[in-house]
């Protein structure tokens, strides 16, 4: 697998997580977005199935949030921040094909 460059602008978990504050700022208390580092996505393979919290559901930073399934593995996603869900794209599956 080839070494991908991370964007310098964003925070990472050490699950590959990412939250759109750069390194050593604060946190705001409007809305943030959040991801999984392109790492993560090509060591994952194809992916056939994400599961997320809904909106108006809360996250616990370093806390279970949701998952991740590939065709090579089934991986936990860990939210990075603290706060209330208000929204999602879905560029995936939401239900599996089996």
């Amino acid at each position: 697998m080839p070494d991908l460059a991370l964007p310098t602008d964003l925070s990472y978990s050490a699950e590959h997580e990412w939250i759109a504050v750069p390194p050593g700022a604060s946190v705001p208390t409007d809305a943030v977005r959040v991801g999984i580092t392109s790492t993560a996505v090509e060591s994952l393979g194809e992916i056939v199935f994400v599961e997320l919290p809904e909106p108006g559901a809360t996250v616990t930073a370093g806390e279970t949030c949701g998952e991740v399934e590939s065709t090579k593995a089934v991986s936990d996603l860990f939210s990075p921040v603290s706060g209330e869900v208000v929204g999602s794209t879905r560029p995936w599956p939401t239900t599996r094909a089996w």
